[in-house]
């Protein structure tokens, strides 16, 4: 199914089971509390109400939605780099096999997300040679001032993860592959951690 026609679809669906207009009740002369609701629900700006999602459909929430589900999947046996679950994450790299995946992960969230890593999307299996793509692409964002969005990958010298958000405090919050031998949740401060950059995908 094309993006645009599953789009097309979600707008339909949208329509069907969107709230209806409440009619005022007759004869009151008073507006009622569920019409005054109504009239601020109709009002008020997507972003204010959570829907649709405030950070849309562009490729960093897709990735997060991809990277979102996959929390808690663990290597199979501790310590192995391998399992069921991480054994698909490296068929999104070309030539892969068993070995440290956090770049797997991410190559995976990104083809997932519909916008694949590499110029051929083929992904990458060291986290050196997505930095190096990201720079050649015009995707690298070093840390330097930046400001990271949710769906950005975070780089560090031979790590790598998903910015899962960003707190008003600066600190950041992220989902990564191939830590502790799972996909796990981690919180750094406004540096990223140590991070050399971020990764900006669409």
């Amino acid at each position: 199914m094309s993006i645009d026609t599953a789009m097309a679809r979600i707008a339909e669906l949208q329509s069907v089971l969107g709230p209806q207009p409440v009619q005022a009740p007759q004869g009151t002369g008073t507006a009622t509390f569920a019409t005054a609701l109504q009239g601020t629900m109709a009002a008020t700006p997507a972003a204010a109400t959570g829907w649709p999602p405030a950070t849309g459909t562009g490729a960093g929430q897709a990735v997060l939605n991809a990277v979102r589900n996959e929390v808690g999947v663990t290597e199979e046996p501790p310590g192995s780099n391998d399992g069921a679950r991480i054994s698909q994450y490296r068929q999104a790299t070309a030539g892969s096999g068993v070995g440290p995946w956090c770049a797997y992960f991410t190559s995976w969230a990104a083809r997932e997300a519909g916008v694949p890593l590499g110029d051929a999307g083929q992904g990458f299996g060291r986290v050196d040679d997505v930095w190096a793509w990201a720079e050649r692409s015009g995707k690298a964002i070093p840390t330097a001032g930046a400001q990271p969005q949710p769906g950005d990958l975070i780089v560090w010298d031979e790590h790598i993860g998903v910015v899962e958000s960003v707190g008003a405090d600066g600190k950041i919050s992220t989902v990564e592959g191939n830590s502790s031998d799972s996909v796990a949740r981690r919180t750094y401060g406004a540096d990223g951690g140590g991070a050399i950059g971020y990764v900006r995908l669409g």
